[in-house]
């Protein structure tokens, strides 16, 4: 998912954003209200989360903002205050969710999956099959002919965005940008290196590969032809 976190405590907003993206997740963070207001209008995202307390522009009028100008994204709001009444005002702003601070990274997780499938029940999938290889998103579990694979973080991101576009040629551009959020070329070989790693585990001990590289293109995660 692409998530767009509005947060101007930079230890929080780096303990959040951390979490986010070693659970696979695509992030961006703004540290004011009215920069997050400007990526909240311009740029799509599966969910946002906002602090409620923030410099230039709070988190409410965001919220509120956002929604005077069509934007539908699922919102989080996060913060300290967690009287009755101000999550009334969070929800009424035009917040989805509420959670207060301090709160468990497990339980933020699964509240923003159940924004997420509330908002496009027929588009989330959290099971991914190619062949007889399965991937768990919500678990992070990666199962082939009945036997668990134990994958880092980056090689879960990478196989997923593979599987999401399985039967379609994935170039190196869209490796960069979509799992390592790169928008230039570091001209390294890490890419190469994630791809070996990867097709050593999903591959290495089962007969028919599922990995393949196109030659002058990129890679391909489908079954035999």
């Amino acid at each position: 998912m692409r998530i767009l976190v509005i947060e101007d405590d930079l230890e929080a907003a780096a303990y959040l954003v951390r979490g986010l993206r070693e659970s696979g997740h695509i992030v961006d963070h703004a540290g004011d209200g009215e920069e997050g207001l400007t990526l909240g209008l311009s740029s799509p995202y599966d969910v946002m989360i906002v602090d409620r307390m923030l410099p230039k522009r709070d988190g409410l009028s965001v919220v509120t903002t956002l929604r005077a100008e069509g934007v539908t994204t699922p919102v989080l709001i996060l913060s300290a205050l967690g009287e009755v009444d101000d999550r009334i005002m969070g929800l009424k702003a035009g917040g989805d969710d509420y959670l207060t601070k301090p709160y468990a990274f497990a339980e933020l997780l699964a509240r923003i999956e159940v924004l997420v499938r509330r908002s496009n029940p027929d588009q989330v999938r959290t099971r991914l099959q190619v062949s007889d290889l399965e991937v768990d998103l919500l678990a992070r579990k990666v199962v082939r002919a009945g036997q668990e694979i134990d994958l880092q973080p980056r090689e879960f991101r990478l196989l997923e965005y593979l599987m999401k576009h399985a039967g379609q040629v994935v170039t190196r551009t869209m490796l960069l940008e979509n799992v390592w959020e790169y928008h230039f070329d570091p001209q390294t070989n890490v890419i190469d290196v994630h791809i070996s790693r990867l097709r050593a585990k999903i591959d290495k001990n089962f007969k028919q590969p599922l990995l393949h590289t196109v030659r002058g293109a990129g890679y391909s995660l489908r079954a035999a032809d």
